[in-house]
C-alpha cells in the first residue's frame, strides 16, 4: 500500500471517528421540559448559559430533585449563590431529623405567611402526600389555626407561626417545641423556615408563574 493510499485511509478513519463521536455526544438538555420557567426573569435556554450556569444545572439534576422547577431560573442569574443555596435546600427538604409531614407543615406555614402562591401550591400538595390532614392544610390556607392537631404538629405550627409573626418565640413555645422535637430538629426547623422564606422572596419578586392548570389559592382565600 503506497503512502498516498495510507494517507487517504487515515483521513477516512479520522472522519469516521469524528462522526461517531458527534453521534454519541448527548444533546443539550431541554430546560423548559425539565420545568425551568420564570416571570420577570425570562427563562433561559441551555445555549444562553455560561459554564458556571451549566455547572449549576448539572449539579441540580444530579441531586435528589432531578428537575428545575421553582426558583432555579432566578438562581441561575447568580450561579455561585445558586449552587450553595440549592445544596443547602436539598439538605433541608430531605433532612432526617423530623418526619416529612412536619417539614411540609412548616413549609406551608412559611409559604402562607409570605403569600407565595407557587411555593404554597407545590408544598400544599406535598403536605397532603405526606399525610397532613386536608382540614389542616385548608385552615392554614385561610389564615386560621387548624383544629385537632397532633402534639408534634401543634408544636411545629405554634413555633413556626409565632416566630414568623413576632420574630421571636416565648419560653413556653420554645420549651414545647424542644420537648417534642429535640434540639437538633428544632434548629433544623429554624433553618428550614429560613430557607423557604428566601425561596418565597425570590418567587414573589419574580412573579413566578403557577404550575400548569393551577389557579391562585391564597388570593381566593383572602376573599
Amino acid at each position: 500500500m503506497n503512502r498516498s493510499l495510507l494517507h487517504r485511509v487515515a483521513i477516512g478513519a479520522a472522519l469516521l471517528f469524528a462522526v461517531a463521536a458527534l453521534a454519541q455526544r448527548p444533546s443539550p438538555p431541554d430546560l423548559a421540559a425539565l420545568g425551568l420557567t420564570g416571570g420577570r426573569f425570562a427563562p433561559l435556554t441551555w445555549e444562553q448559559l455560561n459554564p458556571e450556569q451549566r455547572a449549576l444545572i448539572e449539579s441540580v439534576l444530579a441531586g435528589p430533585r432531578a428537575n428545575l422547577g421553582g426558583p432555579f431560573n432566578v438562581l441561575l442569574r447568580s450561579p455561585t449563590t445558586g449552587d450553595k443555596l440549592q445544596d443547602f435546600g436539598a439538605s433541608m427538604r430531605f433532612l432526617e431529623s423530623m418526619p416529612a409531614k412536619l417539614r411540609e407543615l412548616a413549609i406551608i406555614v412559611t409559604a402562607r405567611h409570605w403569600k407565595s402562591e407557587y411555593e404554597w401550591q407545590v408544598h400544599a400538595r406535598a403536605a397532603a402526600q405526606t399525610g397532613l390532614d386536608a382540614a389542616t392544610i385548608a385552615a392554614i390556607r385561610d389564615g386560621r389555626r387548624p383544629e385537632n392537631l397532633g402534639r408534634d404538629e401543634a408544636a411545629v405550627y405554634e413555633f413556626s407561626t409565632e416566630l414568623l409573626h413576632t420574630h421571636e418565640v416565648s419560653d413556653a413555645t420554645f420549651a414545647a417545641a424542644r420537648d417534642v422535637l429535640g434540639e437538633r430538629a428544632l434548629v433544623d426547623l429554624i433553618a428550614l423556615m429560613g430557607y423557604y422564606q428566601t425561596i418565597a422572596m425570590m418567587l414573589n419578586v419574580d412573579r413566578h408563574p403557577l404550575p400548569a392548570g393551577a389557579t391562585a389559592e391564597l388570593e381566593a382565600a383572602r376573599h
